[in-house]
């Protein structure tokens, strides 16, 4: 969508600015300096005798980006002569870097595990254990790096790893529970990555895509002992999956076994691993908080804490559109509304899920809410900072009164889309999608509400 209100605009300006403070490859470029003497990663100093090697991995929606930084903090040391790497990302974030190779391990708007992103992961193993004690290794850590970075535990096959997934996201489970489950039937989440470098000092530079940012949940946690338990992971499938033969056999024999087959590192080639979150969802609320300020907005924040249901989430960002409007609101005109999280869409509900995504199908819900209301003035932005919504080309969508007005006079029925989880279609028709290719990061969504 090109927005054509003023509202619209300004939404969307206030919504870039929050993505830009995101930034991948600026976040991680500052977190390291190098000399000849010694590298500083997020204020830890390592002092180099000029033997050392770097490898740089890891996996995720910004792991394009957060490489390239690597490289734009290195250039010019000796260093950077020592290093290499690979980082599975996206096909479509995939570009020429000087010494980290990039590694379309699924295609773009696939958030998925893909038998090359297994190709993937069992290199990045391969690297990492044939690394020496004093050498060092940088593991970047962004979104989406779950299903970047799958390497089931035999038995389980790719394919049962997927048919779990896809069970447990059509039922409407969160981030949290899809992965724990994730974590007990893989080679390298949990910690399980940490454990199979050979050198001494790891470095996990961690995006984060989930509210709260836990270390052990983002990417499922592949620097990160494990706390959850085989026992905690059937909880959740037997929570969702109401039919235990849906779940492959496979999956139980290792959940049900007394211990997981887990990689067991040496004690004398386990290393010492410092894990720092280098940007967050609050990061870019608080960016998107200072852009609406500068364009004489009041702001009001509902923080990163989001986790209800797309529908809920649009209907309750309508309803603060209204009572803006009528001077009842928690700030007053020209009011910003700004909240970030990720809501859920049950797709159990429908026999046969439509096209969307969460974002969308919030501004399809805030869409309904409002129409039987003569609102102006105001827009309802909702996107993923990461460029993604759904198995999409959107990021999201965007709603203001010419794009009511365009589903009003070709009366389209707003419950039967929402019904049907069909928001992408709706949105296409009314002009109202949020288009913004990939944009190298991933904190969650980021919603933006303007009444003027």
């Amino acid at each position: 969508m090109s927005p054509t209100s003023s509202a619209a605009q300004r939404a969307v300006q206030i919504w870039k600015a929050g993505v830009k403070a995101v930034n991948s490859e600026t976040l991680v470029s500052q977190a390291i300096q190098v000399s000849d003497q010694e590298l500083t990663i997020c204020g830890h100093t390592i002092p180099l005798q000029g033997q050392e090697r770097l490898l740089v991995t890891g996996a995720g929606k910004a792991g394009s980006g957060m490489a390239a930084g690597v490289e734009a903090a290195l250039r010019g040391s000796a260093l950077a002569e020592r290093t290499s790497g690979w980082v599975n990302v996206p096909a479509d974030c995939v570009r020429r870097l000087s010494k980290i190779h990039l590694y379309p391990a699924r295609p773009a708007s696939l958030n998925e595990p893909t038998a090359e992103g297994v190709y993937g992961a069992r290199q990045i193993l391969q690297k990492m254990s044939n690394l020496q004690p004093d050498d060092i290794c940088i593991v970047l850590i962004s979104g989406g790096g779950s299903a970047l970075l799958p390497a089931p535990l035999p038995p389980v096959t790719l394919e049962d790893k997927q048919l779990v997934t896809r069970l447990l996201m059509s039922s409407g489970a969160t981030i949290q529970e899809l992965n724990c489950v994730r974590k007990q039937i893989s080679a390298v989440k949990g910690g399980r990555l940490a454990q199979a470098a050979g050198c001494r000092l790891l470095f996990a530079l961690i995006i984060s895509d989930i509210v709260g940012d836990p270390l052990d949940l983002i990417a499922s946690g592949p620097t990160v002992a494990d706390q959850s338990t085989t026992q905690d992971a059937m909880q959740v499938l037997q929570k969702f999956v109401s039919d235990p033969a849906q779940i492959p056999a496979s999956v139980w024999s290792i959940l049900k076994s007394e211990s997981t087959p887990a990689q067991s590192p040496q004690p004398d080639r386990q290393a010492t691993v410092f894990n720092q979150i280098i940007g967050s969802n609050a990061t870019a609320l608080e960016a998107a908080s200072q852009q609406a300020r500068a364009l004489g907005y009041e702001v009001y924040s509902l923080g990163s804490a989001n986790e209800g249901t797309a529908v809920d989430t649009g209907v309750e960002l309508a309803e603060l559109c209204l009572q803006i409007r009528a001077g009842a609101g928690p700030v007053n005109r020209p009011a910003c509304i700004l909240s970030g999280g990720e809501p859920v869409v049950d797709l159990s509900t429908s026999p046969q899920p439509g096209k969307g995504g969460r974002n969308q199908e919030v501004v399809l819900a805030a869409m309904q809410r409002l129409w039987d209301e003569s609102l102006s003035g105001f827009c309802i932005l909702s996107g993923g900072t990461d460029g993604e919504d759904g198995p999409t080309d959107a990021a999201g969508g965007i709603l203001d009164e010419h794009s009511l007005k365009r589903a009003q006079e070709l009366q389209l029925d707003t419950a039967r889309y929402l019904q049907d989880h069909n928001s992408y279609p709706f949105l296409a028709k009314t002009g109202s999608l949020l288009k913004t290719g990939a944009t190298q990061t991933n904190v969650m969504d980021l919603r933006v509400v303007i009444v003027d």
